[in-house]
């Protein structure tokens, strides 16, 4: 569904959810003015128990001239879009509509209407209506109010941004002309005296696992902000390496992740513990997610506190005991006993760094706070993908390689040498995210693909191999610093030439890329 195809009708209403945040505000705000500006007189409101009470919503409504509307009762509209929630779900009030469409960013809890548009990956669905609006060729920073709404959304859904990781949302933040004058007013507006008092009873009743250095505990109902805090506040405690923070809302449990070691990636964690009844990601320290009581009660899981705490302690346990680490160089398993395989003649994509030039496509004047990226002479660089953020020095010696699943991992120039063949035709990138070089403190944006030149493995290049029946977070040579996460059905690899090169090949793609030999 595109927003064009939602044109056609003449009365339509937006609907975000019951007691709306910032992210649905905005993300209706979008969707309103894009209505307005194509001559439909569209109606912004949102149902449920009570009107908006915290400080900064009223303060975001006012300053930015939010025509959202609080309603009980409402006459069918032609069409009905709901934002930031899903028809019929238990965070919002159901009114009929002859025509319902979705926009969300939240897991689907149950059938959807034909218009709709719901990416789970996505941090926040103000991203979402974003990209959308993108596509229809609207840039929302000639609207100053809007962009700024848009910002907040992102900023609030994403606790600080500590929880961003899918790479539109990192795109949307740096190419937003918001005002910082009006976020710096909301942001210093969102804690209450009560919400302070939330924090010091949850932080008195936390739990520690000795064993695994680890602490977790249930919060009061509160803005995603307030768990921040409170996990930021347990990962201070001595011996405290990561910690959980949740707490039970009507439609679901929100967590905040943290974690201070190399071997924990908080967003790694914070997928894992909403894997299958929501989703989670983040930073490497910072990271959050929400679950879905929908989806907790289908797994059997009462949504009330002692069965939540179970899960929640249980989870946290199965991590730890279920995964392995390796270290490159360090690895000691027994080669002999796994499989040899080759590498077939598979076609890929690849970009020699040195030819990359570090001008690019300008970005927006966002808050460039904690954004890494390119250093003096271009010696490295922040290589953005969908799977992460990868720190890569550019230059003679380095090559980015680009899967067949549009997967991105960076070799050096005497390997792809050895292992694989340059070929005269054009590269056609198969993934889902184009992959960007980011120079943030200058604000460039510089895209690789047309750097992109067809290559197809050797024969020659062998590994040896195992299918994991286990999680296993594998240290590279090349990043010493992030793992690489392989699940049970992925490979574990050691090249045969140099077998300390141990990494990570995910089972689909070992599937098609390598056949077994004899040794």
């Amino acid at each position: 569904m595109t927003l064009k195809d939602l044109l056609c009708y003449k009365d339509i209403v937006i609907q975000c959810h019951d007691n709306p945040d910032a992210d649905a505000l905005a993300s209706g705000f979008a969707l309103h003015s894009f209505f307005t500006k194509h001559k439909i007189n569209a109606k912004f409101i949102y149902g449920g128990k009570m009107e908006i009470r915290k400080s900064n919503l009223k303060l975001m409504v006012e300053q930015l001239e939010i025509p959202v509307e609080y309603v009980t009762s409402m006459d069918e509209p032609e069409l009905l879009v709901t934002v930031d929630c899903q028809y019929d779900g238990g965070n919002v009030t159901h009114f009929d509509a002859k025509t319902v469409a979705v926009i969300d960013h939240h897991q689907i809890t149950g059938d959807l209407p034909e218009l709709s548009v719901v990416r789970s990956n996505i941090g926040s669905c103000s991203t979402v209506v974003w990209d959308l609006l993108r596509n229809e060729g609207i840039d929302v920073n000639e609207d100053s109010n809007l962009a700024t709404a848009l910002y907040y959304g992102l900023l609030t859904d994403t606790n600080n941004f500590t929880e961003l990781w899918h790479p539109l949302d990192k795109d949307m933040r740096y190419m937003i002309d918001y005002s910082r004058r009006l976020i710096t007013t909301f942001r210093n507006s969102n804690l209450t005296m009560e919400e302070l008092h939330i924090a010091g009873e949850a932080l008195k009743k936390a739990i520690y696992l000795d064993e695994h250095s680890c602490g977790y505990v249930e919060s009061e109902p509160c803005d995603p902000n307030i768990l921040g805090i409170i996990s930021d506040m347990m990962l201070e405690v001595e011996g405290v390496n990561c910690c959980l923070v949740y707490s039970i809302l009507p439609f679901g449990v929100k967590i905040s992740v943290r974690s201070c070691v190399k071997e924990v990636k908080a967003s790694e964690f914070a997928e894992y513990i909403a894997s299958g009844v929501g989703n989670g990601g983040g930073h490497l320290e910072k990271a959050g997610g929400f679950l879905e009581r929908k989806l907790l009660e289908k797994e059997g899981i009462a949504f009330e506190t002692t069965s939540i705490e179970a899960f929640m302690k249980g989870r946290l346990s199965k991590y730890f005991e279920d995964t392995e680490i390796i270290y490159a160089g360090k690895y000691d398993g027994n080669l002999s006993q796994y499989g040899l395989y080759q590498k077939l003649p598979v076609k890929l994509g690849y970009v020699d760094s040195s030819l990359i030039e570090l001008k690019g496509q300008g970005l927006g004047r966002g808050d460039a706070e904690n954004a890494g990226g390119l250093q003096a002479g271009g010696a490295t660089a922040l290589l953005r993908t969908l799977e992460g953020d990868i720190d890569v020095k550019l230059g003679d010696g380095v090559y980015i390689m680009l899967g067949i699943g549009g997967e991105i991992y960076p070799t050096k120039k005497e390997k792809f040498e050895r292992n694989y063949e340059c070929l005269d035709e054009p590269y056609s990138f198969p993934g889902e995210y184009p992959p960007v070089v980011k120079n943030m403190e200058e604000g460039v944006n510089v895209e690789i693909l047309k750097y992109a030149k067809s290559c197809v493995s050797k024969e020659c290049s062998r590994v040896y191999g195992v299918m994991l029946d286990h999680r296993v977070k594998v240290f590279t040579s090349w990043d010493e610093e992030k793992y690489y996460l392989g699940k049970p059905g992925d490979y574990l690899v050691a090249r045969e030439e140099d077998p300390d090169d141990v990494y990570i090949i995910a089972g689909d793609i070992f599937a098609i890329t390598y056949e077994s030999v004899e040794k």
